[in-house]
């Protein structure tokens, strides 16, 4: 009875899901993923642990009477139709910038939001209206040769360095920093000055503004070393160099990015960099305003052009409300010169409120890695946005986007706003003038949908539909030429090198002053912490192209590999899919086959799951499919695995030797028969670096026969 509850949710776990997937259907897909709905399924995790390690003693008929349970409940909620409801929602919401005057709360948990604008402060946040305050500012240091906005935003190009940009290739050079490794820079115009290390960096040189050269020390103490202390650096080694790169205005792409190390200390350099780009542009601007109310009557006012075509200047893509929580609160923290002087935040209530996280809200028992741990800590809704703008000693909390200094928002929230062609409620005028984007966490997205980042990356940095209120006396020459995206400088930072990645900032990036690549290749590999005794058999697949790897692999598994693996021997078999549409393409053809199967993905119910696990681990189903984000969002231990099928390799090198270690021998000798299959192709030479080290991903892709590695655990 309960294979038939087990054959009826997987048919319905497949009601909307086809074979060739549409765009829109992509869309819905990963609009809310499993971390919104984690707090409810992981409460009973621990009872079903406890469960699977009775094994034999464990109560089946209870679990199967839930499952059937809560396996038609599935049919009811149907993961994309609950989607489609929400997307509906999503959309209906920048567009509307006018508050209600009444402070109603959202509850992003439930998916429900309901967008908020402040426009009581508009008035006292306006650009065009305010002065600058002569204690505040420090525009006559700004306008000194060598401070890098200065040198960057007041550059101007020639039509010939523009075509040269958009048709020649770029040109090449390397060097080796100290605590970045190998550094590659690359530049369309000529060779510009060859950017060198700082060993030590004085905080009074780097032309930051006021307040920020006295509290960037006090801000960034926490992160400092003892060491760092103690030369009296106000940066970590890490950031020193980053921040080099970030203040010569070059695009960066840092691929090296762990939440559990370094991920406050890059958040912090950002921050730094981004908040004195908005102080030095805004205080530009309101020094101008002061210049043209003094002006004599008939005074050519060309040389103030200091604007974009619209106000937004830093566009930042994080994953999770509580990424940008903790961007705001360093935004505070950097603007307060002391307890004293404390600055004035609107809605900053509201804001907690929103963002913030309820402690109690995930049970405290569940056991997950450390990575884990420090990746999904916080509020991880992802359907987020929200403006700030920043005038003197004031901020400036759910900004109109178009009265915004920095968006801080999600892929998804960023997304439905910008919407689709043909929808009626869509705006990205808001995005023209964009001159600092960065993109934080960007492995994050691959888990999520990547299809939002391509979106916003074809609708950064285009003319405005529309003038909405500019003057085009101050607007600089370069927005009124549709240049923008060459003065736009990227940050891109990742956990992991990934093509799709390395796509966007080879073909998305028009820096003038050049890109700064971080290229370190992996010496190991994360094989070298499987601490098990496991033969792991690579098997090379040959395609001629990138586009056709996707059915060569496909036709290589069911051709060579599946046949091995028919016979009723090599039960326990598990098989380990990254792509989710992969997944449904694997899982109609075991439904096809008639094979003894059973599946688990990212939109699987948790009684399902339950059912799953217990079949595969009592042999009752010869195979478990299994995707890569279902374990991303979840971790689970998968017990009774024998034999591992990697369909392709992991995104995440780790999960590698995570998926291996969770074979654990039942009784003396059954780990003899223990196997590991890994499909690759030429195409995953940066995979599969990750996972076995460069120099054996080397003589792998120079033979074309099967390696077989043997690895008898860590050292």
């Amino acid at each position: 009875q309960s294979e038939d509850s087990d054959k009826s949710s997987a048919e319905s776990d497949s009601e909307t899901e086809v074979e060739q997937v549409s765009g829109y259907h992509k869309l819905l897909a990963t609009l809310k993923t499993s971390p919104e709905s984690e707090s409810e399924e992981e409460e009973d995790e621990s009872e079903s642990e406890e469960a699977e390690d009775s094994e034999a003693e464990m109560d089946s008929e209870g679990s199967q009477e839930t499952g059937e349970a809560e396996g038609h409940e599935e049919d009811k909620n149907d993961v994309p139709e609950e989607e489609e409801g929400s997307t509906d929602t999503a959309e209906q919401m920048l567009s509307q910038e006018q508050a209600d005057g009444t402070d109603t709360s959202c509850d992003p948990r439930h998916g429900v939001i309901e967008e908020f604008t402040d426009v009581k402060h508009e008035s006292e946040f306006s650009l065009e209206t305010n002065f600058m305050e002569e204690e505040s500012g420090d525009c006559n240091a700004d306008r000194r040769d060598s401070n890098p906005f200065k040198q960057h935003m007041d550059k101007e190009l020639e039509e010939k360095e523009i075509e040269k940009m958009s048709t020649l290739p770029k040109t090449s050079s390397q060097s080796q920093w100290p605590r970045l490794g190998q550094v590659i820079f690359s530049s369309t115009l000529e060779k510009h000055k060859t950017l060198k290390a700082d060993k030590e960096v004085d905080v009074k040189q780097l032309h930051l503004h006021k307040p920020l050269e006295s509290t960037w020390p006090k801000v960034n103490k926490q992160l400092l070393s003892a060491v760092d202390k103690s030369t009296d650096s106000a940066f970590t080694p890490l950031q020193r160099e980053l921040f080099c790169i970030m203040n010569s205005y070059r695009d960066l792409f840092y691929p090296e990015r762990k939440a559990l190390t370094n991920g406050e200390e890059i958040r912090h350099a950002y921050c730094l960099h981004a908040l004195n780009h908005v102080l030095k542009a805004n205080a530009q601007v309101l020094s101008n305003n002061a210049r043209r109310r003094d002006r004599k009557p008939g005074t050519d006012t060309d040389d103030h052009r200091d604007q974009g075509l619209t106000r937004p200047k830093v566009l930042m893509i994080v994953p999770f409300r509580e990424c940008a929580l903790r961007i705001v609160h360093i935004f505070i923290s950097l603007l307060e010169v002391n307890d004293k002087k404390k600055i004035d935040v609107s809605n900053k209530k509201r804001f907690k409120g929103e963002f913030g996280s309820d402690p109690e809200e995930k049970p405290p028992n569940l056991k997950r890695p450390e990575d884990y741990e420090a990746v999904f800590a916080g509020n991880i809704d992802d359907h987020f946005r929200i403006g700030v703008a920043i005038l003197q000693r004031s901020m400036r909390l759910y900004a109109p986007f178009y009265s915004s200094d920095i968006i801080i928002a999600s892929p998804l929230g960023i997304r439905t706003v910008i919407g689709a062609e043909g929808e009626k409620k869509r705006d990205f005028d808001f995005l023209s003038s964009i001159e600092i984007l960065i993109i934080d966490q960007a492995d994050i997205y691959l888990m999520q949908n990547w299809e939002h980042v391509l979106h916003l990356m074809k609708h950064i940095n285009l003319l405005p539909l529309d003038s909405h209120g500019v003057d085009f006396s101050r607007v600089r020459m370069l927005n009124l030429n549709n240049w923008s995206k060459y003065y736009r400088q990227t940050l891109l930072f990742s956990a992991l090198q990934d093509p799709q990645i390395n796509s966007i900032f080879n073909k998305h990036c028009f820096n003038y002053t050049g890109q700064v690549a971080i290229r370190n290749v992996p010496l190991t590999g994360s094989i070298s912490h499987v601490v098990i005794q496991l033969p792991h058999v690579f098997r090379r697949l040959e395609a001629d192209s990138v586009t056709s790897v996707i059915d060569a692999r496909f036709q290589f598994f069911i051709d060579k590999v599946l046949p091995e693996y028919r016979d009723a021997i090599m039960s326990h078999t598990l098989i380990y899919v990254p792509s989710y549409f992969d997944y449904v393409r694997l899982r109609n053809y075991f439904k096809k086959e008639d094979l003894n199967f059973t599946h688990i993905c990212e939109y699987t119910k948790k009684a399902a799951v339950c059912r799953a696990r217990r079949f595969f681990l009592k042999g009752e189903k010869q195979f478990l499919l299994f995707t890569e984000r279902f374990h991303f969002y979840k971790r689970y231990t998968i017990k009774g695995i024998r034999n591992l099928i990697f369909y392709e390799l992991p995104t995440y090198s780790h999960f590698y030797s995570e998926i291996c270690n969770m074979l654990k021998a039942k009784d003396n000798g059954a780990d003899a028969t223990w196997t590991c299959t890994v499909l690759y192709s030429k195409y995953d030479a940066q995979k599969l670096a990750a996972v076995v080290g460069i120099d054996r991903t080397a003589q792998m892709l120079q033979s074309k026969k099967n390696v077989h590695l043997f690895v008898t655990g860590e050292n």
